[in-house]
């Protein structure tokens, strides 16, 4: 393993810790759509914040190589 997929993951499992931190303060989150409401649970929420971290380690490595 290199540096850069260490670090990669650093900021995933960041952003996937501040998605739990999210959810679980806001607690239970839906989504309601034309009449119809859904449940959000806690996974989506902790995988966005995975997907944010790794956005954030892309501008990263674009604006300081």
């Amino acid at each position: 393993m290199n540096n850069d997929t260490v670090e990669a993951g650093a900021f995933a499992a960041g952003g996937a810790a501040a998605g739990a931190g999210v959810a679980a303060t806001v607690g239970g989150m839906g989504l309601a759509v034309g009449g119809t409401a859904v449940a959000i649970t806690a996974a989506p929420v902790v995988a966005a914040g995975a997907v944010a971290g790794l956005a954030i380690y892309g501008l990263k490595k674009a604006i300081f190589g």
